[in-house]
């Protein structure tokens, strides 16, 4: 009886022991929460950076159109995508670009930061484009037409994108010919690029804007 109780006492002792080595053990699975904490909070710092950058640039970000495309190589294939995307802050500065990566999130960042570096002013009066233009790239063409208040962005797809962002707010638009969006964002960014207001047009003649015989509004 003696020998039995003393070897249960071992074994009682033997948990004891390894009960503590257990606890040490997770004291340092405790630590590994923590770090997952740290990785949440860089995270959410990441989150925040965002949101200041938008905040102070205050600019209107908008995806077109996403692409992927598919390159057969030995063993499978290799998926990348392409984002058209347009930028604009509403106020009369607008451009697009064209961004390309292995990850849709990548591809749509790369897109913004080169359509931020190639936005153009577009001359807007009262809310809507001082004249008619015919803008073209490639197979498609664009036709924007001023229109009187109330009228709103009569547009589709990556038209009413870059308008939008352009801080257009009343027009007229026709998609002539290809209406693939690439050439489309395109050729509506080349046909804002024709805008020139009255008083610029006479500005560059060297007359008045009566002599130019403008009718506004």
């Amino acid at each position: 009886m003696a020998t039995e109780n003393r070897g249960r006492q071992g074994r009682g002792g033997g948990r004891g022991p390894g009960a503590g080595r257990g606890g040490p053990g997770r004291g340092r699975g405790g630590d590994r929460p923590g770090g997952q904490g740290s990785e949440q909070r860089g995270g959410g710092d990441r989150e925040r950076g965002g949101r200041g950058a938008r905040g102070e640039t205050d600019f209107a970000e908008s995806v077109i159109f996403v692409n992927r495309v598919a390159k057969v190589v030995k063993g499978g294939r290799r998926f990348s995508f392409t984002a058209l995307v347009a930028v604009g802050d509403r106020a009369g500065h607008v451009g697009i670009a064209l961004g390309k990566a292995n990850e849709v999130s990548e591809a749509i960042r790369k897109g913004l930061e080169q359509a931020r570096r190639s936005m153009i002013e577009v001359p807007i009066v009262n809310g809507t484009l001082p004249h008619e233009a015919l803008g073209e790239h490639g197979a498609a063409t664009v036709m924007l037409k001023p229109a009187g208040e109330g009228t709103g962005v009569i547009a589709g797809g990556a038209v009413r994108a870059v308008l939008e962002a352009a801080g257009v707010h009343n027009v007229l638009t026709k998609i002539l010919g290809s209406n693939n969006p690439i050439n489309v964002a395109r050729a509506t960014m080349d046909g804002l690029s024709q805008m020139v207001t009255a008083e610029q047009a006479a500005r560059e003649r060297g007359i008045s804007v009566a002599e130019l015989g403008v009718a506004h509004g």
